[in-house]
């Protein structure tokens, strides 16, 4: 098992960036395939990005309303995953979510572990 607790979020300025990470403990999160999903309330969850390891290379994806302006990384050392946001905009407005899959995947329903989630407000 693995758990997870992301931190990060706030309040920022339309054009602003912000860092989110998700520190996971038991496993490592090299032994998962890690995503980042959002939810407004009244809405659906919301797949962001995931990365994932197979061997010595790393694969990303992500979705098409952030791709360019969202960076998703992890460090080892560290157990985290982050999610750099730059350019954001009030849309992004949400609660973002850390989450842990088996392999990796765009549907939130695919990951067993997930974090409490962090809040993010950007101002027009």
């Amino acid at each position: 098992q693995v758990q997870l607790v992301e931190s990060g979020g706030g309040l920022v300025q339309a054009g602003g960036s912000l860092r989110l990470s998700c520190a996971a403990s038991g496993r490592t999160c090299s032994s998962y395939a890690m995503g980042w999903f959002r939810q407004d309330p009244g809405k659906e969850r919301e797949f962001v990005a995931h990365i994932s390891w197979s061997g010595s290379s790393t694969s990303y994806y992500y979705a098409d309303s952030v791709k360019g302006r969202f960076t998703i990384s992890r460090d080892n050392a560290k157990n985290t995953v982050y999610l750099q946001m730059n350019s954001l905009k009030p849309e992004d407005t949400a609660v973002y979510y850390c989450a842990a899959a088996r392999v990796p995947s765009t549907r939130a329903l695919e990951y067993a572990y997930w974090g409490q989630g962090t809040r993010v407000t950007v101002s027009s």
